[in-house]
C-alpha cells in the first residue's frame, strides 16, 4: 500500500548539509500495523512527513497504492492526502469549540452534506468511545480523551491509512493504553493501515512489523519479536528492551524455565500455566 524507494532527505544549514534520512526503502502492506522506532533525532518524523509530501524527499520515490506521488500535481496530491490521516503528539483541537464542533469541523472542511453532519459526528464519537463528551470542551478532557477526539476528526475523512507521529508521547500510561487499544480496534474493524512512529519500545512491540531507525538509516527490520529482543543493539541506541523480555531473562537467571517474550500477556499466560502444574 505504501512503498518508499531510496529516500534521501537533505537539509541545508548555511554551507553545511545534513542528511536526516539516508537511502531508506520500505514497504507497508494494506491492513498492517507498521512501527518505526528509534531514538530522538533518528529521522522518524522527517521520514513520515515524506509519506504525504509534507516534506519532499531530496531523492527517491513515494509510492502510494501503485502511484509515485512525488509526480502528482496539487489536485492529485490533495486527493491522496485526504486518504492519509495524521495524528501528532499535540492534539490540535479548537479550545473554544465543543468536542462535537471540533469533530464537525473536519466534515465541513471536506464538504460533507450539512444535513447529515450531526448524525455523523455522533457516530464518530461512538467509534472513539466518547459520545458523552459531545458538549464538553477540550479543557475538560484528559490527554487520552483529547487524542481520541483528534482521531475522530481524522476518521471523518474516511482514511485508509492513519499515521501516528509520536501520538502518545504526551500521554500518561492510561492515555497511552486508551490510544493503543483504539488504534488496534480501528485496524481490526475497519481494515485501516496503521503507521506508528515512536521511541516507545512497548508501543512498537504491538506492531505487526517494525523498522529500527537511527541517524536516518534503517538498522534492522522484521517482526517485533525478532528485532526488539536484540538487547545490545537496542540499548546501543539509548532505547530500552521490552519489559516482558527483561522479566523473562530475569526469571531464567533464577532457574525458571520460561520462553523469551516481548508480550506481557503471553508471559503471564505461561507463568500461570507453570504455576498450575505445581
Amino acid at each position: 500500500m505504501i512503498e518508499l524507494k531510496n529516500i534521501d532527505v537533505t537539509f541545508q544549514n548555511g554551507s553545511h548539509e545534513f542528511k536526516a534520512v539516508d537511502n531508506v526503502s520500505l514497504k507497508i502492506n494494506k491492513g498492517e500495523i507498521f512501527g518505526i522506532v528509534g531514538p530522538s533525532g533518528a529521522g522518524k518524523s522527517t521520514l513520515v512527513r515524506v509519506i504525504n509530501l509534507l516534506q519532499r524527499p531530496t531523492n527517491g520515490e513515494v509510492i502510494i497504492e501503485g502511484s509515485d506521488i512525488t509526480k502528482f500535481n496539487r489536485k492529485q496530491l490533495r486527493k491522496t492526502r485526504l486518504n492519509i490521516g495524521m495524528i501528532f503528539q499535540h492534539f490540535n483541537l479548537i479550545s473554544g469549540s465543543t468536542i462535537a464542533e471540533n469533530v464537525a469541523f473536519s466534515l465541513y472542511a471536506n464538504n460533507y452534506p450539512k444535513d447529515k453532519i450531526k448524525d455523523r459526528v455522533k457516530e464518530l464519537l461512538e467509534i472513539v468511545h466518547l459520545p458523552e463528551k459531545a458538549d464538553a470542551y477540550p479543557a475538560n478532557l484528559s490527554g487520552g480523551q483529547k487524542q481520541r477526539v483528534a482521531i475522530a476528526g481524522i476518521l471523518a475523512m474516511s482514511p485508509s491509512i492513519i499515521i501516528l507521529d509520536e501520538a502518545t508521547s504526551m500521554l500518561d500510561p492510561k492515555g497511552k493504553k486508551e490510544i493503543n487499544l483504539l488504534v488496534h480496534q480501528l485496524n481490526k474493524d475497519k481494515d485501516i493501515t496503521i503507521l506508528s512512529i515512536t521511541h516507545d519500545i512497548e508501543e512498537a512491540a504491538l506492531s505487526d512489523y517494525v523498522v529500527l531507525l537511527s541517524d536516518g538509516h534503517i538498522i534492522d527490520t522484521g517482526k517485533p519479536e525478532d528485532v526488539l529482543m536484540k538487547q545490545k543493539e537496542i540499548e546501543s541506541l539509548a532505547l530500552d528492551v521490552p519489559f516482558a523480555y527483561k522479566i523473562s531473562k530475569g526469571l531464567q537467571a533464577q532457574g525458571i524455565k520460561v520462553n523469551n517474550y516481548i508480550d506481557r500477556e503471553k508471559l503471564v499466560k505461561e507463568l500461570c500455566q507453570l504455576h498450575s502444574k505445581k
